[in-house]
């Protein structure tokens, strides 16, 4: 029997986002069909303007698609009310910015810890779960450490913490070395990759850095809202 192919923990059929009405109107997505496989880091690349942004916020249920399907594990989130999709985006997407977004008063762990207890866990268990993810990502011994005794490259980490505490399906990435020098880059690039190879997370994320989207498995190109080409380059590394 041929060996099953692994199960699409992210998908869009057809999906298509027109923006304004009329003679006004712009399409930012052309019918995407996309499917991120779990345990697979798949990075979308493709100038301004060809849907990279657009399609990240259809993935992450922030947005929905004026047509098409976005399905996270078998349920489509374009179908869903906003509170739905709020808890999904709560519970099993993590979300990681160019931007670090820490709140500058908290130290790595509280910041870790905090959308936890906004849902619900206890701060007992929001800490304990905190700490384990921070360890994860090597930054365990700064846990008491506010942002602003933190590196760009160490308030990343800690950011990339804080969507891994969640145990999400997938995990979204937007532009995440874009704010760092070339070293601390390749820091969390690396990171990323290790995340996929030893514990199995699946990552999707946009990048404009060649060297960055290297560390996929798959690079999806998009042009004028459209998948223009697909390649791979995890299989010439060897």
């Amino acid at each position: 029997m041929p060996a099953e192919k692994p199960q699409a923990v992210l998908e869009t059929r057809d999906a298509r986002k027109v923006f304004g009405e009329g003679e006004a109107a712009v399409e930012a997505l052309k019918g995407v069909d996309l499917a991120v496989r779990k345990g697979e880091m798949l990075a979308i690349m493709g100038r301004s303007g060809s849907g990279k942004s657009t399609l990240l916020t259809l993935l992450g249920g922030v947005d929905t698609p004026t047509s098409g399907e976005v399905l996270l594990e078998g349920k489509d989130l374009a179908s869903m009310t906003d509170d739905e999709r709020t808890l999904v985006r709560r519970r099993s997407i993590g979300f990681i910015f160019q931007a670090f977004n820490l709140l500058p008063i908290l130290t790595a762990q509280e910041n870790v810890a905090l959308p936890m207890e906004l849902d619900g866990v206890k701060t007992s268990e929001a800490r304990a779960r905190a700490l384990e993810t921070l360890e994860m990502v090597g930054m365990g011994k700064r846990k008491d450490h506010i942002p602003s005794k933190m590196s760009g490259g160490e308030q990343q980490r800690v950011a990339i913490a804080r969507a891994l505490a969640i145990k999400p399906a997938i995990l979204l990435a937007d532009e995440p070395t874009g704010n760092l020098d070339s070293a601390n880059g390749q820091r969390v690039t690396a990171l990323l990759r290790r995340l996929v190879d030893e514990h199995h997370q699946t990552i999707v994320m946009v990048t404009h850095d060649p060297l960055v989207a290297a560390a996929a498995d798959r690079i999806v190109h998009l042009s004028d809202g459209q998948v223009e080409r697909e390649e791979a380059p995890a299989a010439m590394r060897g």
